[in-house]
């Protein structure tokens, strides 16, 4: 029978599997996830039928938050004074929650409710909600007695949110249904439809489905014929064709409902976890292939007793947002890192302290995509360098470039006060097209965030007298506190470096000077001044290499000559950390200060320097340490820290 489905799987991959197009990307990615957020409800009871959250470091030991109070006023969101079933899904933005439960008090009997609550959060904190009564929103529907347990998930052949649900009317089965939410996730916009027929033509509930691979895995209960949890599989959410798998999912012969399953952080296995309602426990089960399961409650561990519930990942400041509001449970042990600095794939960091907003901006390249193929820009804003607000794509070379639409790297800023309290931002960046040479252009805004528009050409599109190989890539712009002239930097393989001209959008070629340090020099030059000394810093080595590396050199002028020293390296890997590809770097100064930054990129942790063909080069993730000097100026090599 097993062969049976692995060659179902097979046929179902063939011809199921999505290619899904790369759009523009926020949240985290998988290595950003340092715990589990787990929100269920405790009993039959009133006062237990409200959200509860529990939090957890491996998936296996949980501990509840608030004292295993709720973390929701149910009478706040309900129609009934109660609420059951919490299903939280993280939205494809990375940065949304929704969250959708039954409303419902069973006190008031298993046949008396009508209605679901939507919920979105940003936070995770503070919840917006909205009550959809399904008796009333939609004709037809005099005859329904129960509408239970929703789930929703994304549909990317709609582009649109699924909620599922299933609803009795009369004397019939209990039929899962489906309708797809409105953009705000705060009503259905489509007429509930019938999502899965069972062979069998019976009840089924309590519906929860997870993609693997293009494929999906949906594990419901039998209501009132063995009350069991099985599965079954398509390729199309809403074809009606599911292949209904043999037996039973469940690892007890005890009455079991409200399954939910989630893949454990940096892992091929998947935990199927069920309320064992009749005993008041929760049993968890492990597999790796969705089919067969393996109990392993000797090793799980809660300090509350759940009802029907679900689990999500979360990212470490996702987890102090919650412990700041509700406080650590006893016994938890809080995530240390403090790199990566934001979430999700990103490299090349360039830092700007705003004179105008006061505070502070990074603008990196964004990462992950095959190749380093990316084609937007995006800045964060903080003011304390720890917490990052994602103020979006600032620079599509797709829809604003003419001259390039892909190979979106190595951005570099500066601010121009042009006025009384007006300011110019000039944005130079690399991109091109395929087939094409690489350059580098420039945009300018009146604010750190954008809009940005582009001059409309390349600014540097050759290379510099004497040079025949390398790219036109990795720009810098400096000002120079002494003369008040801003230049511009760039190369791989080389590097040069000119004055720019007063409109900061065109050079003086006359002044172009090749400045290439030494054979160590690959490319991301990045130049500050600091008492009297202009400090050069580049990379070495490929980025897809462990050793990659920032040396440096210092000079009395902006354009050289440059001495460089025997211990030059600034920052590189750290093999006891596991840390690898410590490069491409920007520097800051805390305004008014003698506090130093360095802020560069790594190869992700954990496990990006094992992802094969180098691909740990395009995922990348952006740190911030420390930088100090020695008393003669030189610097200090940096720690990489975690």
């Amino acid at each position: 029978m097993k062969n049976r489905v692995l060659v179902l799987l097979s046929f179902l991959m063939c011809i199921g599997l999505y290619t899904y197009a790369q759009g523009y990307k926020s949240g985290p990615a998988e290595k950003d996830y340092v715990g589990y957020l787990f929100t269920y409800f405790k009993g039959n009871d009133v006062k237990d039928e409200a959200i509860c959250y529990a939090i957890s470091r491996d998936g296996y030991n949980y501990k509840s938050l608030n004292n295993n109070q709720p973390v929701i006023d149910s009478k706040q969101i309900s129609s009934t004074g109660g609420v059951r079933d919490p299903h939280i899904l993280r939205s494809e933005d990375g940065k949304t929650f929704y969250m959708v439960v039954t409303d419902m008090t069973s006190s008031k009997g298993w046949d008396s409710n009508r209605a679901m609550i939507l919920l979105k959060s940003y936070d995770l904190v503070n919840w917006t909600s909205s009550i959809i009564n399904i008796q009333q929103k939609y004709k037809g529907q005099e005859n329904l007695k129960r509408v239970w347990a929703p789930q929703t998930i994304y549909d990317p052949d709609a582009g649109k949110y699924m909620i599922y649900w299933s609803m009795q009317h009369g004397n019939g089965p209990d039929i899962i249904y489906y309708a797809y939410a409105n953009e705000d996730f705060t009503d259905l916009e489509s007429e509930p439809r019938q999502l899965f027929f069972p062979k069998n033509g019976k009840s089924c509930i309590d519906g929860d489905i997870i993609n693997k691979n293009g494929l999906y895995y949906m594990f419901y209960k039998t209501e009132g014929h063995g009350n069991g949890i099985k599965l079954a599989i398509t390729d199309n959410l809403t074809s009606g064709k599911w292949i209904e798998q043999p037996g039973y999912k469940q690892q007890t012969r005890d009455a079991v409902e409200g399954s939910s399953v989630f893949k454990l952080i940096n892992s091929d296995n998947y935990i199927l976890m069920y309320d064992v309602y009749g005993k008041g426990s929760y049993q968890f089960c492990e597999s790796k292939d969705l089919d067969v399961f393996k109990v392993i409650d000797k090793r799980i561990s809660m300090n509350f007793h759940p009802r029907h519930g679900s689990v999500i990942p979360v990212t470490r400041w996702e987890i102090k947002a919650l412990t700041d509001k509700w406080g650590v449970p006893d016994g938890f042990e809080m995530p240390t890192d403090k790199n990566p600095v934001i979430a999700g794939f990103y490299a090349d960091p360039e830092i700007l302290y705003s004179e105008k907003n006061n505070r502070y901006y990074l603008y990196p390249t964004s990462d992950g995509f095959h190749g380093w193929g990316g084609y937007y820009f995006k800045t964060f804003s903080s003011d304390n360098l720890k917490d990052w607000k994602d103020e979006g794509v600032i620079l599509d070379l797709k829809k604003d470039v003419s001259w390039a639409d892909g190979n979106a790297w190595a951005p570099c800023i500066i601010e121009k006060k042009v006025g009384k309290d007006k300011f110019k931002y000039y944005y130079y960046f690399s991109g091109g097209k395929e087939g094409e040479p690489k350059k580098i252009g420039v945009a300018v805004a009146d604010d750190p965030t954008g809009p940005f528009r582009d001059s409309g050409k390349p600014l540097i599109d050759f290379y510099p007298n004497g040079i025949t190989g390398g790219q036109q890539i990795d720009p810098d712009v400096f000002n120079d506190p002494k003369t008040g002239k801003t230049y511009l930097y760039w190369g791989n393989g080389y590097m040069a470096g000119a004055e720019l001209n007063k409109d900061m959008v065109s050079i003086k070629k006359n002044t172009i000077k090749v400045m290439t340090p030494d054979n160590t020099f690959r490319e991301a030059v990045y130049v500050f001044y600091r008492k009297g000394v202009y400090y050069f810093l580049w990379s070495e080595d490929d980025t897809r290499s462990p050793n990659y590396k920032v040396r440096y050199a210092t000079a009395k002028s902006p354009l050289g000559p440059l001495t460089i020293s025997s211990d030059n390296i600034v920052i590189m890997k750290d093999d006891s950390q596991g840390i690898y590809g410590a490069g491409h770097n920007s520097v800051l100064q805390i305004p008014g200060t003698e506090e130093w930054y360095i802020v560069y990129h790594r190869i992700h942790k954990p496990n990006g320097v094992d992802m094969p063909d180098g691909a740990g080069g395009y995922h990348r993730e952006i740190c911030i340490d420390k930088m100090e000097f020695n008393e003669d100026g030189s610097i200090r090599q940096v720690k990489p820290m975690l």
